[in-house]
């Protein structure tokens, strides 16, 4: 066996000690490498199976969990982003209506006040009217009076200057007359 062994070597290497070509590519030692080949892949293979293999798994499990967990939660705070939009948007509808319902209020409240001040003040408005009216009525009687006391003392003057005599009934019944109409 050993001479056979020998002889495959020697096949594959010419006279002057050198190969002939790759020695992988020699014909007589294609059983042993394809021997080591599969030997080599079952271990590989077996390595990777037990030990590789599982680690990639479990790092690859851990990462779609975390990716998993990751996509609840976004959709979690999603959903009370939402929640939390509506519920501002709700309050901000509401604080509108107060602020709407506070103007109003506010608008009858000055219209009232406004209405009571325009009566109060139409009522002053009256009260001076109805003053000033007396009191024109009284400066009307009192410069009538004081129209006829002037006539009567003109009409006298005038008489006395024309050489008359003065009869005071007399001026005092013209003047009266042409006063009274």
């Amino acid at each position: 066996m050993a001479d056979t062994h020998n002889e495959s070597l020697l096949a594959c290497v010419d006279v002057s000690g050198s190969a002939d070509g790759m020695p992988q590519l020699c014909a007589d030692w294609f059983g042993n490498q394809v021997f080591w080949l599969i030997l080599t892949l079952v271990a590989i293979f077996f390595i990777l199976s037990r030990i590789a293999l599982p680690r990639i798994a479990s790092v690859l499990a851990e990462r779609q969990g975390t990716i998993t967990n990751d996509i609840s939660a976004a959709d979690e705070l999603k959903r009370r982003a939402a929640d939390a939009e509506a519920a501002y948007e709700k309050a901000l509808a509401d604080a509108r209506t107060e602020a709407q319902a506070i103007a109003q209020k506010t608008r009858d409240e000055i219209a009232t006040e406004l209405a009571a001040a325009t009566a109060k003040a139409d009522e002053d408005i009256a009260a001076k009217t109805a003053e000033s009216e007396k009191a024109i009525s009284e400066i009307r009687a009192s410069a009538l009076e004081n129209v006829e006391v002037v006539a009567k003392d003109t009409a006298s003057a005038i008489v006395t200057a024309l050489g008359g005599t003065v009869d005071d009934a007399a001026i005092a019944a013209a003047v009266s007359n042409q006063v009274k109409g």
